[in-house]
């Protein structure tokens, strides 16, 4: 499985960014993490089978996760974004057991 991050950059506190990630095989299960200097990887969004969305409690509000038909490509639609929010994000997919994960997309918010 391929995954490939897009739409990352550098924005200031209070923009929005829309990251993309594709994937080359379908699967109910994709969602977004992130990893910040110094710090361990946490989940961002994540949407499994049946639609069933979960956020972290830090992007509740502000965060919003959707998937084309073909369940080939999660977006990642990030408003009022906060310095906080700067970090590597990454897109994973579910096939089976197993986890794949792409090589990530920088997003960097200036205060």
């Amino acid at each position: 499985v391929q995954l490939a991050e897009s739409g990352g950059g550098l924005v200031q506190a209070g923009g929005s960014l829309r990251l993309t990630c594709s994937a080359s095989l379908s699967s109910a299960t994709m969602g977004w993490y992130r990893q910040a200097p110094g710090k361990q990887r946490e989940m961002v969004a994540l949407m499994s089978g049946g639609g069933t969305i979960v956020y972290a409690d830090s992007v509740k509000g502000r965060f919003t996760i959707s998937r084309d038909k073909a369940m080939k490509t999660v977006y990642l639609q990030m408003s009022r974004l906060e310095v906080e929010d700067t970090a590597v994000y990454y897109c994973k997919q579910r096939q089976g057991t197993a986890d794949y994960w792409g090589q990530g997309t920088q997003v960097t918010v200036s205060s």
